[in-house]
């Protein structure tokens, strides 16, 4: 019971933010929150197939925030403001069109166009005309790029990450679309593809590609310097289990 009733007390955690906006945590968890922390990340550590080259704590961390995004999408975390939690990043259409420009947190900090332009794969868009003070002016209807019908036909099709060699199931994947929404690309089956966490930023910061096959199934070509045949690869793992 004293030692039960000390890990109540001493329960904490602390967040530090580092000057160029990013967070350091520390804390100590007490037993039933550590053993909540590690069923949920620890699945989502483990590398997620043969190209995986993050470190055990960088896996940790993407483990981390794959969580957070599923307890986004839940929809039942307590309202901030009167609208539901999410995060909101702010940026112009040109900039996002021509990969110009940072995008802007909610909280004042920037991310970089690359990132914006890979949260906005599988995210609510919000046009807003703005005048030349940034106040809004107009605000036009909410479109979400990739819909519920559409996404659960895309599920039916990749049953989980379609990245080769990737076990990562559909709760914790993003939709990708193959031809980018920003660069004109549509929003339907065929431009769509599943990807978990990691490799979705992969496809995006690498010279691997993403296309649909003669039979309707995505399929990764590899940059040249990894395969000078450029074979294309795909993903059996899901429909094997």
């Amino acid at each position: 019971d004293a030692e039960a009733a000390r890990a109540t007390r001493d329960r904490h955690l602390t967040l530090s933010t580092l000057t160029d906006g990013r967070l350091r945590l520390t804390g100590t968890l007490d037993t039933e929150t550590a053993g909540l922390l590690r069923a949920a990340i620890d699945p989502l550590s483990a590398p997620s197939g043969p190209d995986d080259s993050r470190s055990p704590g960088q896996r940790r961390h993407d483990a981390l925030a794959d969580v957070c995004r599923l307890a986004l999408r839940t929809g039942d975390l307590p309202e901030h403001g009167g609208d539901p939690a999410q995060i909101v990043v702010t940026t112009s259409y040109d900039e996002l069109t021509r990969q110009l420009g940072a995008g802007t947190l909610d909280t004042g900090l920037h991310l970089t166009p690359e990132t914006v332009r890979r949260l906005a794969c599988d995210a609510t868009i919000l046009p807003a005309v703005l005048d030349g003070n940034g106040q809004v002016l107009d605000v036009g209807r909410q479109r979400r790029l990739i819909t519920g019908p559409l996404r659960r036909a895309l599920v039916l099709r990749d049953r989980g990450c379609a990245f080769p060699g990737c076990d990562r199931p559909p709760r914790w994947c993003h939709a990708h679309h193959i031809h980018h929404w920003a660069d004109g690309g549509t929003t339907n089956l065929d431009n769509s593809v599943l990807l978990c966490g990691h490799h979705h930023r992969h496809l995006h910061h690498s010279d691997w590609t993403v296309r649909l096959a003669s039979d309707g199934h995505p399929e990764f070509v590899p940059p040249a310097w990894l395969d000078p045949e450029q074979l294309p690869r795909r993903n059996y793992y899901h429909r094997r289990t």
